[in-house]
């Protein structure tokens, strides 16, 4: 980048980052304005050009307010800042995008600003009460943009002309609303209908009278077109009734509500489940619906906080997160007494917590006066619902009503999820506002490349150059829908960021779902291990490490030998790790069966020991004798469903992760978290504090020893009697397994330190959500002098894959 500013009368100033979508360029023009500026500033796809004439001194002092001085949403980066020859313009203005091929940088979802807010609560504004308010500061981006450069035709909005109070605005630089392209009122922009599918007394309507009502309410205003049609002259189902009109379908929504419904409302990235979350009929009737027994639902705040803090327990910290940008979901503990119905995380100690971010959310809070599940409306494992008749068509057994918008949802976002782990917020699933998360790569992929990531909780990525984009949460890849959607990701990535990928990375595991997709592509592929893939995609965070050790430890991971990994500790860095500890196998009886039902892996540690395990069948114990779709396996996922189950927890999982989450859960009561929030914001990279030392409490000592191909072995059988000692509370068993594995895991760090002189440990793979483990784990560790690193900006779980596989091609 030149830096020389001299006396030049122009400038051509080239910037990049977050730079669309977020009011930049009217930022400059005002800017400009204000300083006496001449020139243009313009879109290049990706990218804002400046040319600026003026003085030496006026034109430094705009040269440093760019940045300086750069709206709250915008993340400008100035990569040119070069003298050329003056055009002698006589103001400054706002030129037309230009199509180009450099750097892209997609805006990302905002929540609603505190102007927009303002307004929405003003009888004398014209967009008092309207859902859909927005300007350059906030509303959907993302989740409506059809191609760059970030215009209105690229976007979901091309089919909202726009009226003449809206156009002067967008046209007036002085305005707020200049140049925001999802700009809309409720004379042009996009409204709102309900639909009770069957209202009558015996069906699971609330009886609302069906009026046909314009933007405001008024009666006599004709029905709004749908932009999702049932096909041409079909009939709506019978006794389905639609009330259209943004007042008459909010009002509907929010009665049923308060009548203990259920309302599937449409948000920016998707629909949301919701009902009355202190009713504890109505969120038994939605688990019922949605055949969700028991994983935890997540809890829409009201803006005042007052229910929030009446229902869990927040330090300034979480609640300052819970504030930022991307309106994360963000777990927090469940206070005594709490109002929340107990069925919305049943037997669990923390509440997925949530601010409104759409003014829809804002009305319907406020008219609703209390805090709403708001859960993905979606098919279990598949992707969250976006389109009006698809949600009716598969929703519709589930939902009492419908609240739909006609602003079509180009792509699906789920929300954002953190959890505060060792003192700051680490992402558990990346979402609205967040994703797709761009990073620099430590040096150029030779060409450019799409990682297909993992089968559980997948992202996919895309790199070219120095530049990796990880894409949102896509989900379980166990279903065509979710393969189709994948596969739509995957396109969609190289549409919008203009790159066409030559290469595929897979996962070693040849049952993978998105094979057959790979395969289709025609493309050269290469396959990398799992728990590799998490090490390295922790390394990428901590460019400035050069040698790790890293535990990863997940539930099942396939490794060499066809062996089913996920209690792995590598010593090394990308592209050249070697597995160094790990512990005792264990075969289990089933195979995959037995991430579903814990039972399982207790009976193949019983097994293992030649103990009976009377719960299990006989058949399947002689199976297990012949070594019938028994794998080995290394995993601690493993371990703790089988301590879950050792300890009457958890037998049957309804949900991923379930039995761990209860033990972690039972262990709270004897071993709270040891470290609160410190500030952050989403995706914001810091090293890890220093800590004290940890907590005490009673715990087995695990015999590690070396195998004879030279790996160091925990032995997890010491546990069995501890486990399943019953004059211990189950509380207290629960804590001493956290306790035991933190205490293996510090014995295999300091075997692996003194062998290679290592110091820098990295905690990968999802067992490291564990908030209880891993803060044990970082106590120690840091007290035996070790330099600790977790990540913050991409998950510890399976949606980090992606981005290992790259640093993995890319080292290897």
């Amino acid at each position: 980048m030149q830096t020389d500013t001299g006396s030049a009368r122009a400038r051509r100033l080239t910037l990049a980052g977050r730079v669309q979508g977020v009011g930049f360029r009217p930022f400059v023009y005002r800017l400009a304005k204000q300083l006496a500026i001449k020139g243009w500033v313009r879109n290049v796809t990706g990218q804002v050009v400046v040319h600026a004439e003026a003085d030496a001194a006026a034109l430094a002092a705009f040269t440093a307010a760019l940045i300086d001085e750069a709206p709250a949403a915008a993340r400008p980066k100035l990569l040119a800042n070069d003298a050329v020859a003056a055009e002698g313009q006589a103001d400054f203005q706002i030129l037309d995008s230009e199509a180009g091929t450099p750097d892209i940088h997609l805006p990302p979802d905002l929540f609603a600003c505190p102007d927009c807010l303002r307004e929405l609560v003003d009888p004398s504004d014209r967009r008092h009460r309207y859902p859909f308010i927005n300007c350059t500061q906030c509303g959907p981006r993302y989740t409506l943009i059809e191609r760059l450069p970030y215009d209105r035709p690229n976007t979901a909005m091309r089919g909202f002309p726009l009226c003449p109070a809206c156009r002067g605005e967008y046209q007036d630089p002085m305005n707020r609303r200049f140049h925001a392209e999802p700009v809309a009122c409720p004379v042009c922009g996009p409204h709102l209908s309900y639909v009770q599918p069957n209202p009558s007394p015996s069906g699971r309507g609330v009886g609302v009278r069906a009026t046909t009502t314009g933007p405001t309410g008024n009666a006599a205003s004709l029905p709004l077109p749908s932009l999702y049609p049932r096909a041409a002259g079909a009939p709506p189902p019978a006794g389905e009734v639609t009330i259209c009109g943004d007042e008459a379908a909010l009002q509907a929504a929010i009665a049923a509500l308060k009548a203990g419904r259920i309302v599937a409302l449409k948000g920016i990235g998707g629909y949301h489940l919701m009902c009355d979350a202190g009713n504890e009929t109505a969120v038994a009737t939605l688990r019922a619906r949605k055949k969700r027994p028991a994983k935890p639902f997540a809890v829409l705040f009201p803006p005042d906080e007052e229910a929030l803090h009446r229902s869990v327990t927040a330090s300034a910290a979480e609640l300052d997160f819970l504030r930022s940008a991307a309106r994360p979901i963000l777990l927090l503990p469940r206070r005594a007494g709490s109002p929340l119905a107990d069925g919305i995380a049943p037997g669990l100690k923390e509440i997925g917590c949530l601010l409104p971010y759409s003014p829809l959310h804002h009305l319907l809070l406020a008219g609703f006066g209390g805090p709403l599940v708001a859960t993905s409306a979606n098919i279990s494992g598949e992707p969250v619902l976006t389109d009006n008749h698809e949600a009716q068509a598969r929703l519709g057994q589930v939902a009492d009503g419908f609240l739909h918008h006609d602003r079509p949802i180009v792509r699906p976002a789920d929300d954002a999820v953190y959890r505060p782990i060792a003192g700051r917020p680490r992402p558990l699933r990346l979402g609205r506002g967040v994703a797709p998360v761009e990073l620099r790569l430590p040096r150029a992929v030779p060409q450019p490349v799409l990682a297909l990531g993992a089968h559980s909780k997948n992202s996919i990525a895309l790199a070219w150059g120095d530049r990796a984009v990880l894409s949102p949460h896509i989900g379980e890849l166990g279903s065509a829908k979710s393969l189709d959607v994948l596969a739509l990701v995957a396109a969609d990535l190289q549409d919008l960021y203009q790159v066409r990928a030559e290469h595929l990375l897979l996962d070693h595991h040849p049952g993978y779902g998105y094979r057959p997709f790979a395969r289709g592509t025609g493309l050269p592929t290469s396959a990398v291990w799992h728990h590799e893939a998490h090490a390295s995609a922790l390394a990428w965070e901590f460019p400035d490490v050069a040698n790790w050790i890293v535990f990863a430890w997940d539930g099942v991971g396939l490794g060499e030998g066809d062996q089913l990994h996920g209690g792995e500790a590598y010593v090394g860095r990308p592209g050249h790790w070697q597995r160094a500890a790990s512990f005792r196998p264990f075969r289990l009886p089933g195979g995959d069966q037995a991430a579903r039902e814990p039972w399982r892996a207790a009976a193949a540690l019983l097994w293992e020991t030649e103990q009976p395990a009377p719960f299990a069948p006989a058949l399947l114990k002689a199976a297990w004798d012949r070594g019938l779709n028994s794998p080995a396996s290394t995993a601690v996922g493993r371990l703790f469903d089988a301590a879950a189950a050792l300890t009457g927890l958890c037998t049957k999982a309804s949900f991923e992760a379930e039995a761990p989450m209860r033990l972690e859960a039972a262990a709270a009561a004897s071993l709270p978290p040891l470290y609160a929030l410190q500030g952050a914001q989403v995706g914001e990279g810091r090293s890890l504090p220093i800590y004290g030392e940890g907590r005490g409490g009673e715990f087995v000592e695990l015999s590690l020893t070396r195998d004879a191909h030279g790996l160091w072995r925990s032995d997890w059988s010491p546990l069995l009697p501890y486990l399943t000692d019953t004059s211990r509370p189950v509380s207290a068993r629960a804590a001493g397994f956290h306790l035991s594995l933190a205490h293996a895991l510090l014995d295999q760090a300091e075997r692996l330190r003194a062998e290679h002189g290592i110091g820098d440990v990295g905690l990968t793979g999802g067992v490291f959500q564990n908030r209880l483990l891993t803060e044990q784990v970082v106590a120690l560790l840091t007290t035996a002098g070790f330099r600790v690193h977790l990540p913050e900006q991409v998950p510890v779980n399976d949606a980090g894959i992606a981005l290992g596989q790259i640093m993995e091609w890319l080292y290897g």
